[in-house]
């Protein structure tokens, strides 16, 4: 199968200062293409574009729970590169714990920024697409908890996760007819900062069996480089020391 070349397509990512978002980037910039980050710490994509100086790339401090921070981070492509050809919509919060140990703003910023958010993410760069005529890609970071009944620590996420798994399938119903390709990546485990605080540890033995960033970033990459006659819907990961 002949791989599709990146270079110089441009791509907007969400949440890439950190964890699969920031793994991402670095992938794609080693594919050659030109990329508009998103993450609400300017000071984290800073620390990315100093890391890579040669690298093509816009920067946009953003919520991505808000409408305002995914038109504004599609804006910026547009504005830096002068269109949009991809988007990988990867900003998500969660927290661990029974249903009544979330208070009212946790439970609100995992629905904003996991379900809203990528709503606002995919009206925006679909409206671009279809501005450009020529279709285009969306990337969904979802997770193996929006594919079936999760731990019992984590029914708010899943539900959040069970929501975007639902968007992208029907949205690829609407889309694909006009060249738009949908494909959600769902992992397992993964050994980020994710839920630090609210029922992961940094010194979790368990983080060690975990899949890394990278392992995703190596999924994006792939989806985004086969062949436009081919559509991943969705992609589950594993790593070997987890149990499906």
């Amino acid at each position: 199968m002949q791989r599709r070349d990146l270079t110089g397509t441009v791509i907007a990512v969400t949440g890439a200062g950190s964890g699969i978002g920031r793994a991402s980037a670095e992938e794609l910039i080693d594919a050659r293409a030109r990329l508009a980050l998103g993450d609400l710490r300017a000071e984290s994509l800073t620390a990315l574009a100093e890391e890579h100086p040669g690298a093509d790339l816009a920067q946009v401090a953003m919520d991505a729970g808000t409408a305002d921070g995914a038109n504004r981070l599609v804006a910026a492509a547009v504005a830096e590169f002068g269109h949009l050809d991809s988007i990988v919509i990867n900003a998500g919060v969660g927290y661990f714990g029974g249903i009544t140990d979330w208070d009212d703003e946790q439970i609100e910023a995992m629905v904003a920024t996991n379900v809203a958010g990528t709503m606002w993410a995919t009206r925006a760069a679909v409206r671009q697409f279809d501005a450009q005529g020529r279709g285009g890609d969306i990337v969904l970071i979802a997770s193996v908890a929006g594919l079936a009944a999760a731990n019992s620590w984590e029914a708010v996420y899943a539900a959040t996760k069970h929501a975007q798994v639902g968007f992208a399938a029907t949205l690829a119903r609407e889309v694909t007819p006009r060249g738009v390709r949908v494909s959600v990546i769902a992992p397992a485990a993964v050994h980020t900062r994710f839920a630090f605080g609210t029922g992961r540890t940094e010194d979790d033995p368990e983080l060690d069996a975990y899949m890394r960033p990278s392992d995703i970033a190596f999924a994006v990459r792939t989806v985004l480089e086969q062949p436009r006659r081919l559509r991943t819907a969705l992609w589950s990961m594993w790593s070997m020391a987890e149990q499906p």
